[in-house]
């Protein structure tokens, strides 16, 4: 018999709790005028600062990221090349010309490297829909592939209506969002990232500058994108490199450009020389342990095929504490190297890690007795859950009419 089973939480076998060696009553802190930001750690994927960062917000020039990590997918997987050529529909001309444009003429065809330079480094709108065009047949199709593709990467407050970000109060992102697409665009497409640092890029004889002023300051910055509503709204998603350690760092909302800027070049410098790295777990080393339901033996160990790290602040007197969480128990047969729970790190009550776990063994199907003493339990859990939770109801009950008989006469 089959049940269903409540997510679980597993101790790590690891203990998270500690506090940093040396650790003083303050810790070292920052602050953003920007009303939303993200600074994350690329190697670790810790989240160092985090502001607002779950809010919708109009993406605006933002949403072209989207769009270059469906042409990076479908260039990776050979369905197109950089020389395939899309044509210029009015359509795509016409949306040119209400913003950012790479000055594409209309009725042509254009290559699709040439287009991705337009699109990232020139913002331009018209190569965002002939891209858009090209892949999905129109706007309002790749608005769908965006939104599936952005649900995949686990971008759950975003979505998408156009692959240039127009502005539609159904078109929104978060700082967070962001940030885990810049960090998988970096990961998964190194052949196609450099696109993001061309400070230029001239086409029909018109000769533009990259508008992202990350690339252009003291921070080796080397990427991504900005954008900005027609009233405000100053965004930018930048990534830079610093000693071997990559950080990626979002501000949504500046009131200027130059907020925009000097915001995260702020950040960037906090980020950079405000951490240390710390190792929790070595790769392939023993996470932790997840229950299976029927299997020949008991539990099957956890790991991750990366280390596990963590940034923390210098002289932070916060403890990092770590849970397991997955659907369990498993079902056997359980296979080895399959994705079944996620890592979770806190510090304080900040999320800083959030990393997929796998099975390090297999686990067969044990035999039928074992089958049968792990039915019997789980049914008794579930009889004992049932019955708590009838007592919890039954005594809430009397408490409820107690507090609304009427008081005693003296």
């Amino acid at each position: 018999m089959l049940f269903r089973f409540p997510p679980l939480l597993f101790r790590l076998v690891l203990a998270l709790a500690f506090a940093g060696p040396g650790a003083v009553a303050r810790a070292q802190t920052i602050s953003t005028i920007a009303p939303h930001a993200v600074v994350m750690d690329y190697d670790t994927q810790s989240v160092l600062y985090e502001k607002a960062a779950n809010d919708p917000i109009p993406p605006a020039s933002l949403a072209k990221l989207m769009t270059a990590e469906l042409v990076f997918r479908d260039l990776k997987k050979g369905s197109i090349t950089l020389e395939t050529q899309f044509y210029i529909s009015e359509n795509a001309w016409k949306t040119g010309s209400r913003g950012g444009t790479m000055f594409a003429r209309v009725n042509t065809n254009v290559r699709v490297e040439d287009l991705l330079r337009g699109l990232i480094v020139q913002s331009g709108n018209d190569a965002a829909v002939a891209l858009a065009e090209g892949l999905g047949g129109s706007e309002q199709n790749f608005a769908a592939m965006m939104n599936v593709r952005a649900a995949d990467l686990g971008m759950t407050g975003s979505h998408f209506t156009d692959p240039w970000g127009g502005e539609d109060p159904a078109q929104v992102t978060t700082a967070r969002d962001m940030a885990i697409l810049a960090e998988h665009i970096i990961r998964a497409y190194p052949d196609f990232y450099h696109y993001f640092g061309e400070k230029e890029f001239t086409w029909s004889k018109v000769r533009q500058l990259n508008r992202n002023p990350i690339l252009f300051m003291d921070v080796n910055g080397d990427g991504l994108k900005v954008g900005n509503e027609k009233d405000g709204d100053y965004n930018i998603v930048g990534s830079a490199v610093y000693e071997g350690r990559r950080l990626i760092v979002v501000v949504l909302g500046a009131k200027t450009a130059k907020e925009r800027a000097e915001e995260a070049r702020r950040l960037f410098n906090w980020g950079f020389h405000g951490f240390d790295v710390r190792t929790l777990f070595k790769p392939n080393e023993t996470v932790g342990a997840a229950k299976v339901y029927g299997g020949a033996t008991s539990e099957v160990p956890l790991v991750s095929d990366a280390p596990v790290r963590v940034m923390t602040p210098r002289g932070s007197p916060e403890r990092l504490t770590g849970k397991i969480t997955y659907m369990g128990p498993l079902i056997a047969p359980v296979a080895a190297g399959q994705t079944v729970a996620r890592l979770k790190v806190y510090q304080g009550a900040s999320l800083v890690l959030d990393l997929p776990l796998k099975t390090a063994q297999a686990d067969d199907q044990g035999p039928i007795t074992q089958r049968a003493r792990d039915a019997a339990f789980e049914l008794g859990v579930q009889l004992f859950h049932k019955g708590v939770n009838s007592a919890m109801r039954a005594i809430e009950k009397r408490t409820a009419a107690k507090a609304a008989a009427p008081a005693a006469e003296p």
